[in-house]
């Protein structure tokens, strides 16, 4: 691969990034686990200004996982350190920790499938897919949840490495009813994902099979896009609005998935949705994981962006969460 230079990019674009250079600690000191989260009752809203955080408060260690592709969308691996650059809040972090390619971090992965009405006559499709994925997907440290959604969570397996208790999961969901799409997926990052204990670095993903339509939430996009966020969780989304009219719901997951740096998937057929689980399997597997401290670190529960980049920008590009929330100083 030859030498990326930060000359090749524009005045402003250099302007902006900055090299990735920043002295590796000897050690990396060991994070505590995040706070518990007091759980909202069923029939109030979100309260996405509560006490509940995702970075490690006292190490102040941001762990970002992204990935990085070529222009026609395919996996790129085996990029160094110094071939991106990072602002965190604007700045340069104080220190990167660790920097490494993570194919074998292990997984907690969820898939939220679409149980409302509309999706009836693609739901088998739906079912079929997410079981091969899990049967794919799943190696011995790997663990994962299944659920379905319409008004309520049905939370039809929690957390487990067994592929046959996923699967019985999945064959006892039924559709009916209507969609809260925000709710639901701001109530399962806040329970599944944000609770999680875990001694050592885990990826987190949600893989969300829905047209994106919502019909019932009382909870905003906004909303369901921060709880994400809070509990440092990615989002992927398979799209089953196979229909020629593009609409709303379309939006919705692409913007859900971006500020999560994850990817949204639209098939042209439902039969094309095994396709959707795949690219998301083959993403798992071939993601980068940057571990720094920022500069200039406020406890003020702040929302601080990340803006992170390939220097070479004419043949790389790099999907990461737009941002985390800073704990607050009483917590």
């Amino acid at each position: 691969m030859p030498t990326i230079h930060s000359s090749r990019l524009p005045f402003a674009a250099a302007f902006l990034l900055t090299l990735l250079c920043a002295p590796t600690p000897a050690q990396t000191p060991q994070a505590p686990p995040p706070p518990p989260t007091t759980q909202a009752a069923p029939d109030q809203q979100p309260d996405t200004e509560g006490p509940i955080t995702t970075l490690k408060a006292r190490a102040l260690e941001v762990n970002l996982i992204f990935t990085v592709t070529d222009k026609h969308g395919h996996f790129v691996t085996g990029l160094k350190q110094q071939n991106f650059g990072l602002l965190d809040d604007h700045k340069q972090p104080e220190a990167v920790i660790r920097f490494t390619q993570q194919t074998n971090l292990p997984l907690r992965v969820g898939i939220m499938l679409d149980t409302s009405s509309s999706i009836r006559q693609r739901f088998q499709f739906e079912q079929q897919a997410a079981k091969e994925f899990f049967s794919e997907v799943l190696h011995q440290n790997d663990r994962a949840f299944v659920e379905g959604f319409d008004v309520q969570i049905d939370l039809a397996q929690p957390f487990t490495n067994n592929v046959a208790l996923l699967d019985n999961g999945i064959d006892k969901l039924r559709p009916g009813g209507g969609t809260s799409l925000y709710d639901n997926l701001y109530q399962t990052c806040r329970d599944q994902m944000l609770t999680l204990r875990e001694k050592d670095s885990v990826r987190k993903a949600i893989i969300l099979v829905s047209d994106g339509d919502d019909n019932y939430s009382r909870a905003l996009q906004s909303d369901a896009i921060k709880m994400c966020q809070r509990a440092e969780t990615i989002v992927y989304a398979i799209s089953t609005n196979v229909s020629l009219n593009k609409g709303k719901g379309d939006d919705v997951l692409t913007a859900i998935t971006q500020a999560t740096g994850g990817s949204a998937f639209f098939p042209n057929r439902i039969e094309d949705v095994a396709v959707g689980f795949h690219n998301i399997e083959e993403e798992l597997r071939s993601q980068y994981s940057l571990e720094y401290k920022p500069a200039n670190f406020k406890a003020d529960g702040s929302f601080r962006t990340i803006y992170l980049q390939a220097l070479d920008r004419q043949h790389y590009v790099v999907r990461a969460r737009t941002g985390y929330f800073a704990p607050r100083a009483s917590e």
